[in-house]
């Protein structure tokens, strides 16, 4: 009888132990997610409290970063090689679309269909560009534009030029004055290269990119870093995200900051969520989806640090809702404009062409530009010291010679790009083409 005694209470102990697992596996979310801290913060307090509210229980969120969208998209890759069935991070929150649509294709993602009244709120896509996966994969949770900001005070007292578009970012005046970031470390500045890309055309964008990229001070690994540096002088010009210059905007105040979508090749695009394949915590993965798209989060990006219903985080978040109405609700307290009713004809984006050639743009970009940036600038100001006009156009168009066609890198990115002995070996094809393209252009100037 004690025996048995004995094997019954360890068997509650066990019932009891497994329980107190589930319990604590079920009010956790592990989220892998390059957003700023602001927004993590702002996310991690209301949606415990609208669980709380929802569920009568609370629960713990873990945010995790690898160190920018790019890396995040890597990291999960990889994790799902090593362990196919799941690798205990619950959701992906931020860095745009295109990693979201390679993870959809992977089959990396699990499908989760909100509501009908939810659903009805959020327009299927914005200026041709899809702000949720028709399988419901992935949902834009915000809506980003991109652009160029400048310290308007410092250009006027410079006597700088204006610059409302892409092209004239490659100005000779400019040279040394843009602040951009790095393609290979940041998704918001792939983002505004592949836009450049895909408005241009492969051989001008990567012309336009070239110089543009000789004009550029120096690169910095994160966007966010560019919008500061702006305000501060470092920089006159910067290529950034709405939110970040709209941040710096609320704080130095419109008549010194300035930003502008350049109609030469807008985008307007959604900064996604989805539910990772394996979720260990699928209904509360569920339920920070659902919260994400509702009023009570929306309202956290659009409305000022000083609304009640607004975020309590200093100078607020700054980012565009994906539900149009809420604009007329609001009204003027929007600290952001209505992206649904702006005026703008951007290019037909081509979300999945960017997220297929996405690593081979970066790292085009990161050995064409900004590996030999000393040498790209120096070539810049020598092209632009000489007075023959013919020798400035014979020296600038083979200054936008490119390694590889359109067409090349498509294929390559769909096959061999993946292997790394075959990448490495062309990254040193391309560094030796880059120095060689530099001297020659340099001798035609002259």
């Amino acid at each position: 009888m004690q025996l048995k005694l004995s094997s019954f209470i360890g068997l509650i102990f066990c019932l009891v132990s497994v329980l107190q697992f589930s319990w604590a596996a079920e009010n956790k979310l592990v989220i892998m997610s390059p957003h700023w801290e602001g927004i993590e913060k702002e996310f991690d307090r209301n949606f415990k409290s609208w669980y709380k509210s929802k569920t009568g229980h609370d629960i713990k969120l873990d945010w995790i970063d690898q160190g920018g969208s790019s890396s995040d998209f890597r990291f999960i890759e990889s994790e799902f090689k090593r362990v196919p069935e799941g690798i205990g991070i619950d959701l992906f929150f931020g860095g745009g679309t295109d990693n979201y649509m390679k993870l959809a294709e992977m089959d990396l993602l699990h499908s989760f269909k909100l509501s009908e009244e939810k659903l009805n709120r959020i327009p299927k896509e914005i200026y041709g560009i899809p702000i949720y996966d028709s399988q419901y994969r992935w949902y834009g949770a915000a809506l980003s534009s991109f652009g160029i900001m400048h310290n308007e005070f410092l250009r006027q007292r410079l006597k700088l030029p204006e610059v409302k578009t892409w092209q004239d970012l490659t100005q000779p005046e400019l040279l040394g004055k843009i602040g951009a970031a790095d393609p290979r470390e940041s998704g918001s500045a792939h983002m505004i290269y592949e836009i450049i890309l895909q408005g241009y055309g492969w051989q001008k964008g990567f012309a336009l990119i070239t110089q543009l990229g000789a004009n550029v001070r120096s690169f910095s690994a994160g966007s966010n870093a560019i919008p500061k540096n702006v305000v501060k002088g470092q920089v006159i010009y910067g290529m950034a995200i709405d939110f970040y210059a709209y941040a710096q905007i609320a704080v130095a105040g419109k008549e010194k900051i300035k930003f502008v979508i350049p109609p030469d090749a807008a985008v307007v695009s959604p900064d996604s969520i989805a539910i990772l394949k394996g979720a260990e915590n699928l209904e509360a993965a569920k339920a920070f989806v659902a919260f994400t798209l509702s009023d009570t989060a929306q309202k956290l990006w659009v409305l000022p640090n000083s609304d009640p219903e607004g975020p309590k985080w200093p100078g607020g978040l700054n980012r565009a809702s994906v539900i149009p109405s809420l604009y007329d609700e609001l009204g003027e307290k929007c600290v952001v404009p209505n992206p649904f009713t702006r005026n703008l004809t951007p290019i037909q984006y081509d979300a999945e062409k960017g997220g297929i050639r996405w690593d081979i743009v970066s790292d085009l970009i990161g050995i064409l530009v900004i590996e030999n940036h000393k040498n790209l600038v120096s070539t810049w100001e020598t092209i632009n010291k000489t007075k023959d006009l013919q020798k400035r156009a014979t020296a600038i168009k083979i200054l936008g010679e490119m390694p590889i066609t359109e067409d090349e890198a498509m294929r390559l990115s769909k096959s061999e790009w993946k292997r790394p002995d075959f990448r490495n070996r062309k990254l040193k094809e391309w560094a030796q083409f880059s120095r060689e393209k530099f001297r020659r252009a340099k001798k035609a100037a002259k």
